[in-house]
């Protein structure tokens, strides 16, 4: 009798916590979609509770005041709209559990028609074809005074973060993302027609075009179903600098050294990098994602630095794909694909013995998702992936030999992980890019980090962190217990990137004598370059130091 009790017992106990697992809220639909400010909305689903309690509800970042919930159900709520300044998405929170999204656009903000003749200078959308694509699909938007050439102008898709469960009512909705040149989304730009590829992380709201003569009144543009969800969240700002201090021993004129600073990059996932402080006006503010500074006319004997001081706002990526929804063939492909599946001296994807490893890695299977995912699991089950140890001098350069060397004894660095991995997913036809920058440990000091990217059409990007995922991180650094698990599609929010691919810069004299430096926290190809009388210098390139870390 206490046997068939306890089964009872145990059954129950085990009925019960499954159901409270799987009572995760979920929107079905909202209605409006498009509405206004003391309108009210209705929230259909299920998994919403019987009563509101704690539980709540958040449209573009903002959550609205008590007095704002009208009725709540477990499987309806009628809330009155907010107060916002512009389009976002809708969630349900209960129980420290959060629905899936659903998009509200705030009529206000939609473009009106105009009547009668257009009079004004400013720019002007009239038409967006289609009205609705995927991440990555192109795009063609006509109107007038756009300008006969881009000149500093851009596309600016909606984009938003994930709320923090702190977040006042007041705070702003949904902001902008740039249509990126690192995946070649301007294809034309003149006076009255852009063509444009939908950036990474956009989301259905705004679209807008911002120009030295001003910005367009926005226009709605939706993103059709996504093969998964990506989000960004626990939103950091990092206050660095870092520096040069140069040392002439012996120049004559005429002279001139030219330095090549790393700039932190512009992403859907690390936004608004601001310059804090310099202490010399850049020769070019921005070249190919460097600044450029010039020194001419050095003397012997000399001493001199440069120190660049910014702010960068860096979000965590978590990503969500239903790999059975991936598209296998698109049919407006990225021209990312032919980009970044070629093989080149640092990813020889060419190589035959690499292209037969990763052959029998992927089989027949066809999905990008899966065989990026097989080539990550590969990495780590060979082991040997290990944080370079004190004193560690790496090699210079990989040669195809280099990797495979690797392979062979298994032992790689996170700069070699990476490598791997980028060269194996491209001889995959997986579009792939290695990352640079730095990482964050609980002491609050940098270290230089890699990790890579690799392109689904229809989704954007997704992140791999190899190193991190087989535990190869600095000493100080708080490693996830799921790391193999979360590294392979989602990163956190303790790095700055520094490069999203490699950088290839153009010397600014064919005759100057030009310095690289490897395994940097940027992947660029030239650092320094002395042209004419500069006979004899020295410099020294600081690692990036943290001023300030504020958490949101």
């Amino acid at each position: 009798m206490r046997r068939s009790f306890f089964a009872f017992s145990l059954l129950f106990s085990f009925i019960f916590l499954f159901s409270c697992a799987d009572r995760q809220p979920r929107i079905h639909s909202i209605n409006p979609r498009i509405g206004m400010m003391g309108e009210v909305l209705t929230i259909l689903g299920e998994n919403f509770g019987d009563t509101r309690e704690e539980s709540y509800v958040t449209i573009a970042g903002i959550s609205p005041t008590t007095l704002s919930y009208i009725e709540w159900s477990d499987t309806r709520i009628l809330i009155q709209i907010p107060e916002f300044g512009n389009s976002g998405l809708v969630y349900v929170y209960r129980d420290d559990k959060k629905s899936n999204s659903a998009l509200f656009s705030n009529r206000t903000t939609m473009p009106q028609t105009i009547q009668g003749e257009y009079t004004g200078i400013g720019p002007r959308i009239i038409t967006v074809e289609p009205q609705i694509g995927q991440i990555g699909s192109a795009i063609t938007i006509r109107g007038n005074g756009f300008g006969a050439s881009r000149e500093g102008g851009g596309v600016f898709f909606a984009w938003n973060t994930e709320p923090s469960s702190s977040a006042a009512a007041g705070l702003s909705g949904p902001v902008s993302v740039e249509v990126s040149e690192t995946e070649f989304g301007y294809e034309l730009w003149s006076e009255r027609e852009i063509r444009v590829r939908v950036p990474d992380g956009a989301i259905g709201g705004n679209l807008t075009i911002q120009t030295p003569r001003g910005n367009t009144r926005p226009v709605f543009f939706d993103i059709a179903a996504k093969p998964g969800t990506k989000t960004f969240k626990e939103k950091r700002n990092y206050a660095i600098s870092y520096s040069v201090d140069i040392q002439v021993e012996k120049a004559g004129s005429p002279n001139s050294l030219y330095l090549w600073f790393p700039r932190p990059v512009n992403s859907s996932s690390q936004r608004n990098a601001q310059i804090l402080f310099r202490t010399m006006e850049p020769f070019i503010e921005n070249y190919r994602g460097t600044t450029l500074f010039q020194v001419k006319d050095v003397q012997s004997d000399t001493n001199m630095g440069i120190t660049l001081s910014y702010l960068v706002e860096v979000y965590a990526v978590e990503t969500t794909i239903r790999s059975n929804s991936v598209t296998l063939v698109s049919p407006d492909p990225s021209p990312i694909k032919a980009a970044y599946t070629t093989a080149n001296s640092r990813l020889p994807a060419d190589n035959p013995r690499i292209k037969e490893l990763t052959a029998s890695l992927v089989g027949r299977e066809q999905n990008p998702y899966i065989r990026a995912q097989r080539i990550y699991e590969y990495l780590l089950n060979q082991g040997g992936i290990q944080w370079p140890l004190p004193g560690e001098t790496p090699e210079e350069a990989l040669s195809p030999e280099g990797l495979l060397e690797a392979l062979e004894k298994k032992k790689a660095d996170p700069y070699t992980a990476t490598l791997l991995f980028c060269t194996m997913a491209r001889s995959a036809g997986i579009p792939t890019i290695p990352v640079s920058g730095v990482l964050l440990d609980r002491n609050r000091t940098f270290s230089r980090h890699y990790w890579a990217e690799f392109w689904i059409d229809g989704f954007g990007w997704v992140p791999v962190d190899v190193a991190l995922g087989a535990g190869a991180v600095p000493p100080s650094f708080i490693l996830r217990a799921d790391r193999a698990n979360y590294y392979f599609g989602n990163l956190d929010s303790q790095r700055i990137t520094f490069s999203r691919g490699f950088t290839t810069l153009s010397q600014m004299d064919p005759r100057g004598r030009v310095s690289v430096r490897e395994r940097n926290y940027a992947l660029q190809n030239i650092w320094e370059e002395a042209v004419g009388g500069l006979e004899s210098y020295s410099s020294l390139w600081s690692d990036v130091t943290i001023n300030g870390v504020y958490y949101q």
